[in-house]
C-alpha cells in the first residue's frame, strides 16, 4: 500500500529546506509571509463559518427595498 512521501522526511531533509527558504527569503521577508498566511487560513474560516442563507436575505431585502 502506497502512502505518502512527506512521511519519510528526516532531520536532515528539514534543516535543509529551512536553510534554503532563509536563503530564499531572508530573516525579515519570512515573518511577513506567516502573516499573510495566518490571514489567509484564517479568512477562509470565517468564510466556511458564515451562513450561505444570510447572503440571500440581504440581497433580498435591499431590491424589496429599492
Amino acid at each position: 500500500m502506497y502512502t505518502s512521501g512527506l512521511l519519510f522526511i528526516g532531520t536532515q531533509e528539514i534543516i535543509i529546506i529551512v536553510v534554503l527558504v532563509l536563503l530564499l527569503f531572508g530573516g525579515k521577508k519570512i515573518p511577513e509571509l506567516m502573516r499573510g498566511l495566518g490571514r489567509g487560513v484564517k479568512e477562509f474560516k470565517d468564510g466556511q463559518r458564515e451562513d450561505p442563507n444570510e447572503n440571500k436575505n440581504d440581497t433580498n431585502n435591499s431590491t424589496q427595498k429599492q
